[in-house]
């Protein structure tokens, strides 16, 4: 698990975007979720722009992760900027234009 600094760190050099994901390994949609992510920001090249995270709940730093965010539910997924939440999904995995319009100069 990362440190407060290293999250900050990781924040500025990613743009501020981190995308927490919250699932099973056993969750199909779970798995959707981060493959959602990955293939459209390095489709529209914002990749740059944002670091995704994956909390798994079968674990025991996953599951205490998700207490604390209260993301239980899963998938849950989690978009915050200067730790900051700006949208968060349960049990859905978000469509394309919902989570576009959080990065530096897309446009949907």
């Amino acid at each position: 698990m990362e440190t407060k600094e290293q999250a900050a760190n990781s924040s500025e050099k990613k743009g501020g975007v981190k995308i927490k994901v919250f699932g099973k390994t056993t969750c199909a949609a779970c798995q959707a979720v981060k493959e959602k992510f990955n293939f459209f920001l390095n489709h529209w090249d914002l990749s740059s722009q944002a670091e995704i995270v994956y909390f798994d709940l079968d674990t025991v730093d996953g599951l205490s992760q998700g207490a604390y965010y209260d993301a239980l539910d899963f998938p849950t997924t989690i978009l915050e900027k200067d730790g900051q939440e700006l949208a968060r999904w349960k049990k859905t995995v978000p469509t394309s234009q919902e989570f576009k319009k959080f990065f530096k100069g897309s446009s949907v």
